[in-house]
């Protein structure tokens, strides 16, 4: 039998050791500062738009997720600007819903450019700007820098990469990655949403509309693209998808076209 004082030791040790993890992590702990602050004014167009309570919201959410999730360079060291880029682009959709955890993910590797399906970076054949992993590499995603920098600078029209990916995230915590976000689209939405889909799809076939053609691919990429054009360009797009528009801001909490 193990004497009491030697458990009292180890019990106190173990307290001690948890207590120094929890001081360390909270000692470094990511901040947004005033140096931030003044990249997310330059240039993130989202934040730009926000009142001051909601910059203030917007800055919690972004220091939770830098918390959170690793983000690692890959033959590349980080500019101050990129986690940055990378957080907002978790947060603008899930902005609407308060504090959102991606409990889907813990890391982000950012490439230099464009990858292959060998995560290669360098060499041809290289067409891919973002991934969400599976399998062994469940719990991460991929980006290109490149991309991640052009999807938001001013002219990247409807199209932004990373929040691309982040919305293939919330469309897989409902366990499926189907382009219904379940757990976030209200219900009388679903059935109409599922028939919105397919009708634009064939518009897109058809050359009938200005959605991005990659969105034929399946429902995910569709669900995953109009995302895109929804935070991109949301005037724009509630002009020219009213219907598309309307399921997205119930389904994001977010009316941005009346911003």
């Amino acid at each position: 039998m193990i004497p009491y004082y030697i458990l009292a030791v180890v019990f106190l040790t173990a307290l001690y050791l948890i207590f120094r993890k929890k001081e360390t992590k909270k000692a470094n702990a990511v901040r947004i500062d005033e140096p931030e602050r003044q990249l997310l004014t330059t240039h993130v167009a989202y934040y730009q738009k926000l009142d001051e309570e909601d910059r203030k919201k917007f800055e919690e959410l972004l220091e939770a997720f830098l918390n959170d999730v690793r983000i690692e360079g890959v033959g590349i060291a980080l500019d101050p600007i990129d986690p940055l880029l990378i957080a907002c682009s978790a947060v603008i959709p899930i902005f609407g819903f308060g504090y959102w955890k991606y409990q889907n993910l813990s890391s982000v590797l950012l490439y230099p450019d464009t990858f292959n399906k060998d995560f290669e970076f360098e060499g041809g054949e290289r067409n891919i700007m973002g991934m969400v992993g599976t399998g062994y590499m469940n719990g991460q995603m991929i980006l290109s820098r490149s991309a991640l920098r052009q999807g938001f600078s001013v002219s990247s029209d409807k199209e932004n990469t990373a929040i691309h990916e982040f919305v293939h995230l919330l469309d897989k915590s409902d366990g499926a990655t189907d382009g219904i976000p379940e757990n976030l689209m209200p219900h009388q939405y679903i059935i109409p949403w599922v028939k919105m889909i397919h009708q634009e799809i064939s518009k897109i076939e058809h050359g009938k509309s200005d959605i991005n053609p990659y969105a034929i691919t399946n429902e995910a990429e569709f669900f995953a693209v109009v995302s895109e054009y929804f935070f991109e360009k949301p005037g724009q797009f509630k002009e020219k998808h009213p219907d598309l528009y309307q399921v997205l801001s119930s389904t994001f909490l977010q009316d941005l076209a009346n911003k």
